[in-house]
């Protein structure tokens, strides 16, 4: 009995023994799984931390390199820009070198003229465009697409502008001044008439319109719908009136207009200014484009 008893006691400690055993080598796997699971971690925990310092570094870069880009492009922007603008000034430059520095001055009793200056070049008003009045139709050659464009535009809404009196030279003005003396005395031509030299005339940019409704007479051009459309239309054309009631200058010429570029006209109609009333340095910029 005894030793039945010790049989069975030896292999239930046996089978302690090995459930004991078991649990422990599965404790120390355990055990091991865990620490070799922690060591990945604290891995990937320190390659992560690297990778942080990589990509902010990175991004340092990154913003360094797109700030550099920036300064670049506003470098070459700003060069750009000056480019631009060195270009447009040569080519103002250059073409305020072709200009005639005249065309755009106050000549009457401001600026002179000499006996010998003549415009650069001149050309005959159309028979279209002009009254049987007189025979002194020819203009500046740069103004006639403007006048023609003009008058055309006038016919097209029934108004027939027409020239009377263009371009007249130094010697033509005094004979004129001189005539005008005699007839009206020196004190009331003085008032109407630009002595030789100081005359618009001179320069083929000026012009005297009249119209069929008056018989091709100057004397109540402003009667007419002619007058009241060049008042309203002719700045469109670069033409601007050079001597309006109340002006300093001359006595009201409603008939006189003068070129002057279509820039220049309509800043002069939109602010309701007068030609002779404008500042000479601020006209000087519009030179280089008056035939634009």
């Amino acid at each position: 009995m005894k030793n039945f008893l010790d049989k069975i006691l030896t292999h239930d400690v046996s089978i302690v023994l090995l459930v004991a055993l078991s649990f422990f080598g599965v404790f120390k796997y355990i055990e091991y799984r865990m620490s070799f699971i922690s060591e990945q971690i604290n891995k990937i925990e320190v390659d992560k931390n690297e990778l942080t310092k990589k990509v902010i570094n990175l991004e340092g870069i990154i913003r360094g390199t797109e700030s550099n880009i920036k300064g670049e492009q506003e470098k070459n922007n700003s060069l750009a820009n000056q480019f631009n603008e060195i270009t447009n000034t040569v080519g103002a430059l250059s073409k305020l070198s072709k200009t005639d520095p005249e065309l755009l001055k106050k000549y009457s009793k401001v600026y002179f003229l000499n006996e010998h200056y003549v415009p650069i070049s001149l050309t005959e008003v159309g028979p279209d465009y002009r009254s049987l009045k007189s025979n002194n139709y020819k203009v500046h050659s740069n103004i006639v697409p403007y006048l023609d464009k003009m008058i055309d535009a006038g016919k097209a809404e029934n108004v027939s502008v027409l020239v009377q009196s263009a371009y007249r030279s130094f010697a033509e003005q005094a004979a004129l001044k001189s005539n005008y003396k005699v007839i009206y005395g020196a004190g009331t031509a003085n008032r109407f008439s630009a002595d030789q030299g100081y005359s618009e005339h001179q320069l083929g940019t000026a012009i005297d319109f009249t119209t069929l409704k008056t018989n091709g007479a100057l004397e109540g051009f402003d009667k007419t719908p002619e007058y009241k459309w060049l008042v309203d239309n002719a700045y469109k054309y670069g033409f601007v009136i050079s001597y309006p009631a109340g002006n300093t200058y001359y006595k009201y010429e409603p008939w006189h207009w003068r070129y002057v570029g279509v820039a220049l006209a309509t800043k002069l109609h939109e602010d309701k200014i007068n030609f002779y009333d404008m500042d000479q340095r601020l006209i000087d910029n519009y030179l280089a484009n008056i035939f634009d």
